[in-house]
């Protein structure tokens, strides 16, 4: 039997809050048909395919990276350490015979195990599609959670995300804490200058 591990992140888009990524490893029994990207389920099907991941995986983690480190750093390299992070949390040290990560990179892990990025490897991959599962899910509930904290800028409704209602909050009541301040927040979800290159291994 062939272990794998797959990893995904969610929240680069976003103009608030946690980039979040997950890495999970499947049992060969798990029931795969559970399973999408992320994206393509409602809520009610990803809650539910979570509960079964955390109790069904043979491990999983998750990773946070925060807004001021994202500033810091630029969210590529945010994304990349939020995935280093999952796999440092998993939550059986395990040693898989792969490492598969969703996109056009592999985060910065220290380790003999064989590491290959996929693009779309949410919708061909289960283990990457349980990943982009946990680390939605997750993400969706801390920026829930969060609003009951500073509720004038309806992150449990956009989740950080660039809409009109959320940018006119901002242009309200100005930036919260969990702001991203790199982002122009006004006019585009992109960072405001060029992102450096990828943090080295």
């Amino acid at each position: 039997m062939e272990l794998i591990c797959g990893m995904d992140e969610v929240g680069r888009g976003p103009l608030a809050g946690p980039v979040t990524a997950s890495a999970v490893i499947l049992p060969p029994d798990f029931p795969v048909e559970i399973l999408a990207d992320s994206k393509k389920l409602s809520e009610k099907k990803r809650l539910a395919a979570v509960d079964i991941i955390m109790n069904r995986a043979l491990s999983w983690g998750t990773g946070w990276v925060w807004p001021f480190e994202i500033d810091k750093i630029n969210i590529l390299n945010a994304s990349l350490l939020a995935m280093k992070r999952a796999w440092e949390n998993m939550s059986v040290p395990m040693v898989p015979d792969a490492i598969l990560v969703d996109g056009l990179y592999v985060p910065p892990i220290v380790t003999d195990i064989p590491m290959r990025a996929i693009v779309k490897g949410d919708d061909k991959i289960h283990e990457i599609m349980a990943a982009s599962i946990l680390a939605k899910t997750l993400r969706d509930l801390w920026m829930t959670r969060y609003s009951w904290i500073e509720d004038g800028y309806g992150f449990e409704k956009h989740k950080g995300y660039p809409t009109k209602a959320h940018r006119d909050a901002v242009e309200k009541l100005g930036m919260s804490c969990i702001h991203r301040k790199s982002f122009r927040i006004s006019s585009s979800c992109c960072p405001s200058s060029e992102q450096p290159s990828i943090i080295p291994s």
